[in-house]
């Protein structure tokens, strides 16, 4: 019974071993990336943009005309003071 397993699992288990645990390091390091990237994107972008940036940038691509543009931009001027 001495030796069943040949003196040990064999350069196979060890590269196997070896790539199991680069993958699972590579994966716990993907997951932070993910998880940081997510929080900081949703925190800049809500932090950066006023209601009225966001007006312009509508009224700048068409999708409002311009009586919507200004009706829209009196009434946040009008709540912002």
């Amino acid at each position: 019974m001495m030796g069943w397993y040949h003196d040990g699992m064999g350069w196979g288990g060890w590269l196997g071993m070896a790539l199991g645990m680069v993958a699972f390091w590579g994966l716990v390091v993907w997951a932070v990336v993910v998880l940081f990237r997510s929080t900081e994107s949703q925190g800049t972008r809500a932090a950066n943009h006023d209601p009225l940036d966001i007006l312009d940038d509508r009224f700048a691509r068409g999708e409002i005309d311009e009586v919507e543009y200004h009706a829209r931009a009196d009434v946040l001027r009008a709540a912002h003071h």
